[in-house]
């Protein structure tokens, strides 16, 4: 398990900033937007002929002085090119090599053509394109030179920039349907220290499709956020998304990405309200979240056209499973209500009964919702089931913690030894803390 002993990085926010430019301002960002997406083509380019490199530094010495002269771009905006287009490609190099290591069906062909980028935006580095300004006012880069721009956003964005929050790289975007440009700024929150004293509670979180959570902690409580509605509406932007595709006309290539803009704007609102839902009823806790790490490509079916309707439907709701959207909510969330995430083992969760141990794929028939023991003729929901073991780990995460002082933040997946010993300790752990063999969970409640 690989382990940490000094306390967590400060917790990094994105704050959105809504800048209230005139005419003229508006026009130079536009002009140096434009001139930014044709320079990271041209980049993405180059960087595609040279053997799809992702070496900045070579990159950078490739296209700095075209980008300089034809295009036009200020030094650090020339750097900021090519650490942008590397960093694209690199992470296209991580879904070809994932691809060749997981059970994935398909090829990964993100490499096979050139990247292109359609976006209007463009990376600022503070102190160096961008500043901060009395007044609520920021110093951004243009074309044609500095521009001072006044800036809205949520009172507590504003307010931990004005107390000096640690500002790192923000991205400009333009948001077309209100021909509104906004600036995404990164800010390092330190919530202070994490000691293992000051949280008074673990608590498990079991995501899943039906169920978008299932919490449980070792006092009784629980919480479930349903994930019906959010189905059902999946389900209407699918059918929404095939008429018009089979329509073809412009008009419905613009409801298309009206659609899509749509859909992914409330898939994220659902999975913010749920993270805050599940923080606030368990505030200063220690949550304990599976590692899905690579879960979509182990559990991807085969699909053909021979494949029936039910099939094909059950491919497109897991492929549109947002639990990673989820799982990075909670995480960047839990240090501002006071609590601490962690990942455990994901490995039998829902297969094993928390009152005996007794660990089988027999225990749900057919994947259902209803959690039977084959040993001891346990009956709970599942997704409980599973919220509770993931709680149990999450206990002895804590105890262990309490013991050396050293903290895991995540599983170390790649040691296999390691791994099977952890999965055994596991197995030991009981719901009722006077059946637990490991006594791991007694020893973390009574803490």
């Amino acid at each position: 398990m690989s382990q940490r002993s000094e306390s967590p990085s400060p917790t990094s926010i994105t704050a959105k900033l809504k800048l209230s430019l005139t005419p003229e301002q508006k026009t130079a960002l536009d002009r140096t937007v434009l001139a930014y997406r044709e320079a990271l083509n041209y980049a993405s380019e180059m960087a595609f002929q040279n053997g799809k490199t992702t070496n900045q530094a070579k990159l950078h010495q490739l296209v700095y002085p075209t980008l300089r002269e034809r295009y036009g771009l200020p030094s650090q905006m020339g750097c900021s090119v090519s650490r942008t287009v590397t960093a694209a490609y690199k992470a296209q190099w991580t879904k070809v090599k994932q691809s060749k290591t997981t059970k994935q069906v398909r090829r990964h062909k993100g490499l096979d053509h050139v990247m292109r980028f359609v976006s209007r935006t463009l990376t600022y580095v503070y102190g160096r394109d961008m500043t901060f300004k009395m007044g609520q006012r920021i110093s951004i880069c243009t074309l044609e030179g500095r521009i001072v721009v006044p800036y809205e956003g949520y009172n507590n964005h504003l307010a931990w920039i004005a107390a000096g929050a640690k500002v790192g790289e923000s991205k400009l975007y333009y948001q077309k349907s209100r021909k509104q440009y906004y600036l995404l700024v990164s800010l390092g929150v330190d919530c202070g220290e994490a000691r293992p004293e000051q949280y008074t509670q673990a608590v498990g979180v079991d995501v899943g499709q039906r169920y978008h959570l299932a919490a449980a902690n070792p006092l009784g409580q629980t919480l479930f956020v349903s994930g019906k509605q959010v189905r059902q509406r999946k389900d209407h932007y699918a059918r929404r998304r095939r008429e018009l595709q089979q329509k073809g006309t412009r008009s419905a290539k613009r409801r298309l990405m009206a659609l899509s803009g749509r859909e992914r704007r409330f898939i994220a609102d659902a999975n913010h309200k749920s993270s805050c839902q599940v923080l606030k009823q368990f505030s200063q806790s220690m949550v304990g979240i599976e590692d899905l790490e690579h879960i979509r490509q182990k559990t991807e079916r085969r699909s053909s056209a021979k494949a029936s309707t039910k099939q094909k439907r059950a491919n497109r709701r897991r492929s549109q499973w947002s639990f990673a959207e989820l799982h990075s909510f909670l995480s960047y969330k839990a240090p501002l209500y006071g609590s601490l995430l962690v990942k455990v083992d994901a490995d039998y969760t829902s297969q094993q009964c928390p009152k005996c141990g007794h660990t089988t794929r027999a225990n749900r028939k057919n994947g259902g919702l209803l959690f039977c023991c084959e040993e001891c003729a346990y009956t709970l929901h599942a997704d409980l089931v599973g919220a509770r073991n993931i709680c149990m780990r999450t206990l002895s995460v804590w105890q262990a913690w309490t013991d050396t002082g050293c903290l895991s933040f995540a599983p170390g997946v790649s040691d296999v030894e390691t791994k099977a010993e952890r999965l055994l300790r596991y197995s030991e752990l009981r719901w009722s803390p006077d059946t637990s063999p490991g006594c791991a969970v007694r020893s973390a409640v009574g803490h």
